[in-house]
């Protein structure tokens, strides 16, 4: 029997350093809302269904304006999140049951690809947890709390991770309960949660420069004028 993959979309942010009343997620990029691009790229891809995770009051909105209107396929559902991203990630996985395997993606990347994606869908299945990401280009000073250099990390070791990150639904969900269970606030991302909270190996897999997170107004431009170049 075929493993059921879902992926999880989180699009609960608030994007405060936008400096824009309106979440980053659903301001426009090349006319259309930031969240179109990687819900659609998910539904083009081999994933067999999406959730996705909204800010509270906006589960309406979503759904009408971004699934219904462009004809997003393969929605299994609309919630809401939590305050925090892990408190968000915790309640997308309590409604992706039925699933072996799951996607965690911010929904604040637009520009992710099918090629991507599928390329997740099937390293998981063979590591059980890996990330997408790619090697550092500049050198990473580590400083010390008077902005001195600490450290000069070697670069050959550095990765920046990006989403999807992937794990099978059993182990990332018992993770996420131990940290919800902990009350642990220190977690920035879901490979955080599965090494600290079981004993498996997350592995790196390369996804693409183009690949980024929108975060500032900067960012909007260089969005925009990648999905113009694609």
């Amino acid at each position: 029997m075929k493993p059921r993959v879902t992926a999880i979309v989180l699009a609960a942010g608030k994007g405060s350093r936008m400096g824009h009343m309106t979440p980053k997620q659903y301001l426009p990029l090349m006319g259309k809302p930031m969240l179109f691009y990687s819900l659609n790229a998910f539904a083009e891809s081999e994933a067999d269904a999406i959730v996705v995770v909204t800010g509270k009051g906006e589960e309406e909105f979503c759904r009408t304006q971004i699934i219904e209107r462009y004809g997003i396929r393969k929605i299994e559902c609309i919630i809401a999140g939590g305050t925090e991203r892990y408190d968000s990630v915790y309640q997308g996985l309590l409604a992706a049951k039925g699933a072996d395997y799951v996607l965690i993606h911010d929904g604040a990347r637009p520009l992710v690809s099918v090629e991507i994606i599928n390329k997740a869908i099937k390293k998981v299945q063979e590591l059980n947890a890996c990330i997408v990401g790619m090697p550092v280009k500049d050198t990473i000073q580590l400083a010390a709390e008077d902005a001195s250099i600490a450290e000069t990390p070697p670069r050959s070791m550095l990765w920046v991770a990006q989403t999807p990150q992937c794990f099978s639904y059993s182990l990332v969900k018992s993770s996420y309960k131990k940290a919800q269970e902990a009350n642990d606030t220190s977690l920035t991302d879901d490979a955080m949660v599965v090494r600290k909270y079981s004993n498996a190996s997350v592995y790196l897999i390369e996804g693409s420069y183009h690949n980024i997170k929108v975060t500032t107004p900067e960012d909007t431009t260089i969005a925009e004028a990648l999905l113009k170049g694609q």
